[in-house]
């Protein structure tokens, strides 16, 4: 049985070719074959709690990142009821085990501390439609938008808010978040895409500074979640 190229055979073969500048691509693919993507089935095995806890050391390491959003509040910036409401209804959807699902609530939770310790930036980007979704009914979401407004304040988090009725060139595209420039993560329907490439990262790169363009920030994000809040309470 032939086995799969190392890196080094690779770099060897592009150096021969006269290809260098595609090696990074190449090593990249060659390690993301098998592990790009994962059923939600086979990672919800075990249960909801084990599943959030296994993000913790990606977060820590994590120093820049970058979340865009089209139809839901990024994770980090969840409350707790919000994080339930999403949380019970993975559980029935993909029929994962829920007997854990205090302790998985309190793992998400847990993981926010990111936002207030250590050496981490944030850049969240979020469609305006993804704030009128009433996951968990309007109390939880009015709860949820008094929320964010108060996260707008911290001085490592940057919270845009792309209004609906923005002028644009480029559609919403599917949810994702960028760790740095090592990785970029897009939740699917059936699993979780984990990218490496370097060539796609940049383009998720690309899309990411579009959309940033296009979001309202500071005094102008508040107006706009406040806007939807007044409309719950």
């Amino acid at each position: 049985m032939a086995r799969p190229p190392s890196s080094e055979d690779i770099r060897t073969w592009c150096r021969v070719c006269g290809a260098e500048d595609q090696a990074a691509d190449l090593i990249a693919a060659l390690r993301a074959v098998e592990g790009a993507f994962s059923e939600w089935k086979r990672l919800q095995r075990s249960g909801l709690r084990r599943l959030q806890e296994s993000r913790g050391k990606l977060y820590e390491r994590t120093r820049v990142f970058r979340v865009y959003e089209p139809g839901i509040v990024p994770g980090l910036l969840q409350t707790p009821e919000y994080v339930r409401a999403v949380l019970t209804k993975v559980g029935s959807f993909r029929s994962s085990p829920t007997g854990d699902l205090d302790a998985a609530v309190a793992a998400r939770i847990a993981r926010q501390h990111v936002l207030r310790d250590g050496d981490h930036r944030f850049a969240f980007l979020v469609e305006e439609s993804a704030l009128w979704v009433r996951l968990g009914g309007s109390e939880v979401l009015a709860e949820q938008l008094a929320h964010l407004l108060e996260l707008i304040g911290l001085p490592r988090v940057s919270l845009g808010v792309i209004p609906s009725d923005a002028d644009r060139e480029l559609w919403p595209v599917e949810g994702f978040w960028m760790f740095d420039q090592e990785r970029v993560s897009v939740e699917t329907v059936s699993g979780w895409l984990t990218i490496t490439q370097p060539g796609e990262i940049s383009q998720y790169a690309a899309v990411f500074e579009e959309f940033a363009e296009l979001a309202a920030y500071g005094a102008k994000a508040r107006r706009v979640i406040s806007n939807i809040r007044n409309t719950l309470v």
